[in-house]
């Protein structure tokens, strides 16, 4: 991580919204109005979604992909003005909540006004014409970090923004070189103190396949200098081989396990079950039990925790990123009063700093465990619903079930796993 990259961001929640779809209107306005809601759910920051005016040619769906910007200075007139916008974070900060936003630095839509006033700045085919390097991204044009005058530009734009947000989530940030993001983190700092900055870092799979094809894509470690987050790419296709039955559990706890030891001591993942680019929690885990368990081990993970809108409502739909398409806010189970109980565990100090353990038991048991000093945090996450005995390193007493708020009698160094969470913390009894 940045070597000033703060532990208790694992103690954060991030709200991740995409204003199209989170209301009916589909505007800044609509999503101010329910701010309150949010905060009610413990979310510490609001990450929204791309905010910006979408390009018209080879638009994809018949709105356009968010991520297919064509004027990265202005804001999209379909959420709204820019004092719409203004007042939206306004409130944000009211509420004592912190407001990042999406930056699309590899690419923009093919009409963009940078395409327009500098077609020298970006990718060209070998027919000349301007194109992109990676999958089906066939409605955007990749830019060429070869141009200083490229970075001073792009840099311009986020001291712009950052005299009005908090931070930025960082879009594909592999494909951007490294040497553009440290010294863009550097000159933000003297606009935004303690600016927030997540990176979209990819799946593994992605990164080699890119180097394969001759095209520069930074690992985690490599992002890791520049950015206080990095999404947890390289172990959630652990998590989905798992649900699909291809991978035993044990695999998915021994990925989680690892990064304790490959990334710096300060690291901070970006924790989640689902976001606007993969399946709802709610669709690939349609169990009712399954699903409490994985929504309490999301919180308990080391890292800070991502909730994307809909999520708390048990929505099992994803919104097409391409059209209107609004969130259906009562599609499922609410799942609030979950989530305030867990957001308020979040806070506890040895999810900050911890020497964090993950086992997998038998019977698709997660056994986790953060270890500080004499205290631990203990947690057991019955994923398929099993009653077992299970064995646990704490003293024998009666303890609060941190998950419920119901009891939890540890005996003979055991606790009676009934197929709901259980999370605890007590002394330790042994060192590992």
């Amino acid at each position: 991580m940045a070597k000033n990259t703060k532990k208790d961001y694992r103690n954060q929640i991030l709200y991740s919204v995409y204003v199209r779809n989170y209301s009916a209107e589909g505007t800044f306005e609509a999503l101010r109005r329910d701010l309150e809601r949010i905060k009610g759910l413990g979310a510490d920051m609001i990450w929204l979604l791309p905010i910006h005016p979408v390009g018209a040619k080879a638009r994809k769906g018949s709105l356009g992909s968010p991520y297919a910007i064509s004027d990265y200075r202005a804001v999209n007139p379909e959420f709204g003005t820019l004092e719409d916008f203004r007042r939206l974070v306004d409130q944000i900060h009211r509420l004592g909540m912190r407001c990042i936003i999406d930056v699309v630095y590899n690419h923009t839509s093919p009409d963009s006004w940078l395409a327009e006033h500098h077609p020298e700045w970006f990718y060209r085919r070998p027919d000349g014409s301007l194109g992109n390097r990676v999958g089906d991204w066939s409605d955007v044009a990749d830019l060429d970090y070869s141009h200083p005058e490229l970075w001073d530009y792009q840099i311009d734009t986020l001291k712009y923004w950052a005299s009005m947000v908090d931070g930025f989530r960082c879009d594909v940030a592999s494909l951007v070189p490294l040497e553009f993001w440290l010294r863009a983190r550097a000159e933000v700092e003297a606009v935004r103190p303690g600016c927030f900055w997540l990176c979209e870092s990819v799946e593994p799979g992605f990164v080699s396949g890119a180097r394969a094809e001759g095209i520069p894509a930074l690992s985690d470690s490599e992002l890791f200098q520049a950015f206080d987050a990095g999404y947890e790419y390289d172990v959630f296709s652990c998590f989905q081989q798992y649900l699909e039955g291809t991978l035993p559990l044990s695999a998915y706890a021994a990925a989680l396990s690892r990064q304790e030891t490959i990334y710096p001591d300060n690291y901070v993942k970006l924790r989640y079950l689902e976001n606007h680019d993969q399946l709802r929690a709610a669709f690939v885990i349609p169990d009712e039990t399954a699903l409490l368990n994985w929504t309490a081990f999301l919180y308990f993970q080391k890292g800070m925790t991502l909730l994307y809108a809909g999520q708390e409502q048990s929505c099992a739909h994803l919104p097409s990123l391409f059209d209107r398409d609004p969130v259906d806010w009562s599609s499922g189970p609410d799942r609030a009063e979950q989530l305030r109980r867990l957001a308020a565990l979040k806070r506890n100090p040895l999810l900050t700093d911890s020497a964090y353990q993950v086992r997998a038991l038998a019977g698709d048991i997660l056994y986790a465990v953060h270890r500080s000093g004499e205290r631990q945090l203990t947690g057991v996450f019955s994923l398929k619903g099993a009653c077992a005995p299970v064995a646990v390193d704490a003293p024998d007493g009666r303890y609060e079930n941190l998950a419920d708020g119901s009891g939890v009698e540890v005996k003979f160094g055991r606790i009676r796993c009934q197929g709901r969470p259980i999370i605890f913390e007590s002394l330790r009894t042994e060192r590992r």
